[in-house]
């Protein structure tokens, strides 16, 4: 094996991570808060990770589960494992504490208003202040779990996209396209929802484009690491947890919240847009 041929592989893995940073850039195009485009972003993320763990990540731990283990064992495996994520990561959701922030008080002209007056404004901002600090809270929980969970799919797609390349070139060309086409809405899923919650649209775009940056990672640190021990049933078991943390964080955060910051209507509309494209991108590298 040649080092051309180890650097074309690795190249066409970056391509497929960098390509999370195009569906990053959709910060960058928010001038305001829109609580109507937010809502079909969230619902756009959620068809997005719900279509592609249960229609491409669960099928493909299945199958090495299945490869790994003769009869129905695999297939328990898979739906256990799909199942450990979930639990998983709602454990992990109940033990991350609630952050508080300190609760800016609003333009209060205290020489103009009586006592009971002054008392009743400032109960009156405080609780405009928790709303609003909750909800940013929620936000940006919800894009950095959704960074962890797609960063973890990414790491073994980067090894297969890189190890595919390697084995057969044209192959790992068609690999890295399709994968780097559905990390776009990927990118989209994490960036809205802490650009939402922060107004720091830089913020947005690192953490979308790092969570994509572990494709790459994954192609190295699988090549010279892990490709003794990344077998059929570590690669199954991993695409199953992943598939199953990114099922539940659709159903427990991005969906709530789409409901929450617009109509029900839109939030669906989102939803069946963000399964749409991703079903697109998966059928044209069928």
């Amino acid at each position: 094996m040649n080092t051309q041929t180890i650097i074309f592989a690795f190249s066409l893995t970056l391509f497929a991570g960098l390509a999370t940073g195009i569906g990053s850039l959709i910060g960058f195009f928010s001038k305001k808060f829109n609580p109507k485009f937010l809502a079909a972003a969230l619902g756009f993320s959620a068809g997005v990770m719900i279509y592609v763990s249960l229609i491409e990540i669960f099928p493909k731990a299945k199958d090495a589960l299945e490869l790994a283990y003769e009869g129905k064992k695999g297939y328990v495996f898979t739906v256990l494992a799909f199942f450990i994520g979930m639990a998983l990561i709602a454990i992990i959701d109940k033990l991350i504490p609630q952050h508080e922030n300190p609760h800016e008080m609003c333009n209060i002209d205290p020489e103009h208003l009586s006592a009971a007056q002054l008392r009743h404004e400032k109960t009156h901002c405080n609780k405009e202040n928790l709303a609003r600090d909750a909800n940013q809270n929620k936000l940006m929980r919800m894009g950095i779990f959704s960074a962890l969970a797609i960063a973890i799919h990414n790491f073994p797609e980067g090894l297969a996209t890189f190890m595919g390349a390697l084995r057969e070139p044209a192959m790992g060309i068609s690999i890295a396209i399709a994968i780097a086409i559905h990390n776009i809405p990927e990118g989209l899923a994490v960036s809205a929802p802490i650009y939402y919650a922060t107004g720091n649209r830089k913020k947005a775009f690192l953490l979308s484009f790092l969570s994509g940056l572990s494709e790459p990672a994954g192609a190295l640190i699988g090549f010279f690491i892990l490709r003794n021990f990344f077998n059929d049933t570590v690669l199954g078991l991993t695409f199953a947890g992943v598939a199953g943390i990114m099922v539940y964080i659709s159903f427990d955060e991005l969906l709530p919240t789409a409901e929450e910051y617009g109509e029900h209507h839109i939030a669906i509309g989102g939803l069946i847009a963000g399964m749409a494209v991703m079903a697109a991108s998966l059928l044209l590298f069928a």
